[in-house]
């Protein structure tokens, strides 16, 4: 059984996540989508997040009307930063053996592949599904084969116009006061409102 997993702060969950999962379903014939929030994010420590309970409720209001799709907590509640290897691990331990799992990264995320906590046994235990994402060129897998053997054969390509959206520029907006509609689901939009995040307060516009 093939089983997609997307990772991520999900700080909010956004249409594009959305998007990427069902076109990653549908072109790799996946049975599932696993959505896995992190609980400490490896490389965005520097920055105050949302607590946990509430991105994870987010996700899951997010991805409700498709049957397609799963939330996963494996790293919400793990002590330190969320490493991609340890998380595909547990999860194939979970899934066990008739699981094939295939692993979606943006193209910039790939392209620092060889940083990565153990990035050869990484591409031993799934497939990377690589995303165009807006303003990163192709990764070059013949300069990664050189500090990652074997990543050739490990990355599937996922050539999807790219999806102009992101976290960042959804938390700017609701501080400002300005409509996110169409960028996130509405019931996520819903629950920025009522929990006040990202400093919204009342501001946020629902129309």
């Amino acid at each position: 059984m093939k089983i997609g997993v997307l990772g991520g702060t999900f700080d909010p969950i956004h249409s594009g996540h959305l998007i990427i999962a069902e076109k990653a379903r549908l072109k790799l014939r996946l049975a599932r989508v696993l959505f896995v929030p992190v609980g400490q994010p490896r490389l965005k420590t520097g920055r105050k997040i949302a607590p946990a309970a509430d991105r994870v409720e987010m996700v899951k209001l997010a991805i409700a009307d498709n049957p397609h799709f799963e939330l996963s907590t494996v790293e919400i509640g793990r002590p330190g930063p969320s490493l991609s290897v340890e998380t595909v691990d547990i999860l194939q331990k979970q899934l066990g053996a008739g699981a094939k799992l295939f692993f979606l990264v943006g193209w910039d995320s790939l392209a620092e592949l060889p940083q990565w906590k153990e990035p050869k046994r990484l591409i031993r235990l799934c497939k990377l599904v690589a995303v165009t994402r807006p303003g990163f060129n192709r990764p070059d897998l013949k300069a990664l084969e050189s500090s990652v053997p074997g990543v050739t054969q490990s990355v599937v390509w996922l050539d999807i116009p790219p999806i102009d959206i992101s976290s960042t520029d959804i938390r700017k907006r609701v501080a400002q006061g300005l409509p996110v509609r169409g960028l996130v689901p509405g019931e996520v939009e819903a629950y920025i409102k009522e929990h006040k995040l990202y400093g919204s307060g009342n501001k946020i516009l629902l129309a």
